[in-house]
C-alpha cells in the first residue's frame, strides 16, 4: 500500500499539484489521467522517489516490492534480453549471477559447494527454476518473437526494447508496479496480453495511459489531475468521464444561481439605501452579498483541439482499386504479394494485425509515396485524399516556422488566418513561430491534421494517428472521423478508437488478407474470422491470442 499525504510539487514556482491525500491499496488499478503538462508522469515519478516533493509524506508498507517501466531504452544495452527482464527482480537476478559465477569456477572448493547449495535453495524459494519459462512467455505475450530471447539488448530495434523492459516491470510479482504509458508501441494483440495480465493481478498497478479501451477494461479508480489537484473516482475511465461531465454541470449551475441570487441583491441595496424604512433590510441583504461566494470557477488544464474534416465534393461510386501490388522493403523483406482490395463510398476502413509494416507500404503506394514492384492503382475521378503517415519526420526537416509550414497548403495565404487556424489546434501566441523541426511527436500530428483539414479530401489515409496524442486530441480527432462523410483508411493500436469509426475491416495476415464488412469488436468475436485467423498465423512466430 502507499499512503500519500499532504505532498505538493512546483515547478518554477507554479503549483503542479498540491496538498495531495491518496491511498494505493491492493488489489485495485489506478489510472492517472490528465492534460499533457498537468503532471501524471511527473506524479509517478515522485512515488517511485525519482523525483523529490516539496512537502509532506509518501509512506509503503514495509516489505514491499515496487516496479517501474524503465523509459531509458538504452540503459540495458550491455546485457541480453533475458538478463534484462530477470533485473526486474533484482533479488533473484542477484542469487542467479552469484550461483553462475561458483558454477563457473575452476577451483570449486568445499565452501563453494555449501554456498552453492545455500543459494540453490535461495534461488527455488525466489521462483528462480521457472523463471526462464515465465520470462519466454512474457516477451511472446507482448510480442517479441522468439528469435529475439535470447539475443543482447543493443541488437532490438526502439518497439522491441519497449517490449523487453516492459516485461522487466512485470516479471517477479512486484507489490506494487508502476507503468507509464505501457501500451505504446504495443500493437493490439500485445495489448490484450497486457491487459489480461493485469486483470489477473492481485497487487496494486497505478497506470498512465491514453487509451480509453485500457483504462476501461483495468482500472478500478481514476485518478485525475486537474485544478491544481489530485481527485479519485471510483470505476474506469467512462465512469470518471460521466461524472467530471456531471460535476462540471453542477458547478457552473450554482455558480448561475449565485450569480442572479449577488444581482437581486445589488438591485435591492441600491434601490433602498436611502429609504430609512428600507435601511435595516438593506443592510442585511449587504451582509449576504458580502458572504455569497462569487469566486470564478477554476480553470481546466484540459484543451481540445478543434477537429473538423469537411470535404470539398461529394465522392462518387468509383473511390480506389488496388491490383496485384506487389512490394519489399529494403531488406528485401516481403510486405504485398498480389495483394488487391477495392474501396467502396460508404467504407471506413481499419487496417488490423501485426503486418504493420505492410499496411504502411499499401498506404505509401496509394498515396503515390512508393513505387510498387507491380501492380496498378486507380483512384476514382471524384477523389481527392490526405495522407499522414506513420514515419512523419521528413516533412518537418526544414527551417519553416509552423506558420510558414502550413500555409504551402492554405489557399488563404494571409498570416492571422493561418494563426488562426493553428490557435485551433492548441498553437496559440509565439507557439505558432516554432520551428518544425523541435517539435514533439504529438505537435507534428496536430500539423498534419491541420494540413488535412486545409485540403476539403474526401478520403482521409491515417497511419497511426494515435500514437503521439493525448486523451483530449485523441477525442477530438475521434468524434471528427466518427463525422465525416467521406472514406476513412486507417491503422491504430487505440480499441476504443478503431471501434467507434470502422465500418469494415481488413487484416493483412503472413497467408493472406481477411476482409470482413463488420464492426471491430464483431470481428474479434466472429467465430469464422476466428478460425480464418487461426489458418493465417499458423507457422507464424507471433503467438496470436484467438
Amino acid at each position: 500500500m502507499i499512503t500519500v499525504s499532504d505532498v505538493s510539487l512546483h515547478f518554477s514556482e507554479k503549483p503542479l499539484f498540491k496538498d495531495v491525500n491518496i491511498k494505493f491499496t491492493s488489489g485495485n488499478c489506478y489510472g492517472i489521467i490528465g492534460a499533457n503538462g498537468a503532471g501524471k508522469s511527473t506524479f509517478l515519478k515522485v512515488l517511485s522517489g525519482e523525483i523529490e516533493h516539496d512537502t509532506g509524506d509518501i509512506f509503503i508498507t514495509p516489505g514491499e516490492r515496487m516496479a517501474v517501466l524503465k523509459q531509458d531504452h538504452f540503459a540495458f544495452d550491455e546485457f541480453s534480453v533475458k538478463d534484462t527482464v530477470m533485473q526486474g527482480f533484482p533479488k533473484l537476478y542477484e542469487v542467479s549471477k552469484a550461483r553462475d559465477e561458483i558454477y563457473a569456477k575452476a577451483d570449486f572448493t568445499e565452501e563453494d559447494g555449501v554456498r552453492a547449495s545455500e543459494l540453490e535453495g535461495e534461488f527455488g524459494e525466489l521462483g528462480g527454476y521457472e523463471a526462464e519459462n515465465q520470462i519466454e512467455q512474457m516477451l511472446s505475450g507482448l510480442g517479441l518473437e522468439e528469435k529475439f530471447h535470447d539475443k543482447m539488448m543493443s541488437e532490438l530495434d526502439e518497439s522491441q526494447k519497449v517490449r523487453v523492459l516492459l516485461a522487466q516491470a512485470l516479471f517477479g510479482n512486484p507489490e506494487i508496479l508502476l507503468l507509464d504509458e505501457p501500451t505504446n508501441g504495443l500493437d493490439l494483440e500485445s495489448i490484450n496480453w497486457l491487459e489480461d495480465f493485469l486483470l489477473d493481478f492481485p497487487n496494486t498497478v497505478i497506470v498512465v495511459s491514453h487509451d480509453r479501451h485500457f483504462l476501461n477494461t483495468v482500472c478500478t479508480v481514476i485518478c485525475d489531475i486537474d485544478f491544481g489537484k489530485i481527485t479519485q473516482f471510483a470505476g474506469n475511465y467512462d465512469f470518471w468521464y460521466q461524472m467530471s461531465q456531471i460535476l462540471q454541470k453542477q458547478a457552473k449551475d450554482q455558480q448561475k444561481k449565485n450569480e442572479e441570487k449577488a444581482k437581486d441583491l445589488k438591485e435591492f441595496i441600491q434601490r433602498f439605501a436611502s429609504n430609512a424604512a428600507k435601511s435595516r433590510q438593506a443592510t442585511s441583504r449587504k451582509k449576504v452579498l458580502e458572504k455569497l461566494e462569487l469566486e470564478e470557477l477554476p480553470v481546466t488544464s484540459r484543451k481540445f483541439p478543434y477537429v473538423n474534416f469537411k470535404p470539398e465534393r461529394e465522392i462518387g461510386n468509383n473511390v480506389l482499386e488496388a491490383r496485384k501490388l506487389n512490394a519489399k522493403d529494403v531488406d528485401g523483406v516481403r510486405l504485398l504479394k498480389d495483394f488487391s482490395l477495392k474501396i467502396n463510398r460508404t467504407d471506413k476502413v481499419a487496417f488490423v494485425g501485426i503486418e504493420h509494416n505492410s499496411v504502411s507500404a499499401f498506404f505509401d503506394i496509394i498515396a503515390n509515396e512508393a513505387k510498387p514492384e507491380s501492380g496498378e492503382v486507380f483512384w476514382g475521378q471524384t477523389t481527392s485524399y490526405s495522407y499522414i503517415a506513420r514515419d512523419n519526420n521528413k516533412y518537418f526537416d526544414n527551417d519553416m516556422n509552423i506558420t510558414e509550414w502550413l500555409k504551402q497548403f492554405s489557399k488563404e495565404q494571409d498570416d492571422a488566418y493561418v494563426r488562426g487556424f493553428l490557435g485551433r489546434m492548441l498553437f496559440s501566441g509565439d507557439e505558432s513561430l516554432k520551428k518544425v523541426k523541435v517539435l514533439s511527436g504529438g505537435e507534428k500530428v496536430r500539423c498534419l491534421l491541420s494540413k488535412m483539414m486545409l485540403t476539403n479530401a474526401n478520403v482521409l489515409i491515417l497511419d497511426d494517428p494515435t500514437n503521439h496524442l493525448d486523451l483530449e486530441a485523441i477525442e477530438s480527432l475521434n468524434q471528427a472521423l466518427v463525422s465525416f462523410p467521406g472514406v476513412i483508411l486507417f491503422t491504430s493500436h487505440d480499441h476504443e478508437f478503431i471501434s467507434t469509426i470502422a465500418n469494415r475491416i481488413v487484416e493483412i495476415t503472413p497467408n493472406g488478407v481477411i476482409d470482413r464488412m463488420m464492426p471491430f469488436d464483431d470481428y474479434m468475436n466472429d467465430p469464422q474470422v476466428r478460425e480464418l485467423r487461426e489458418q493465417a498465423y499458423k507457422g507464424s512466430e507471433r503467438k496470436i491470442k484467438f
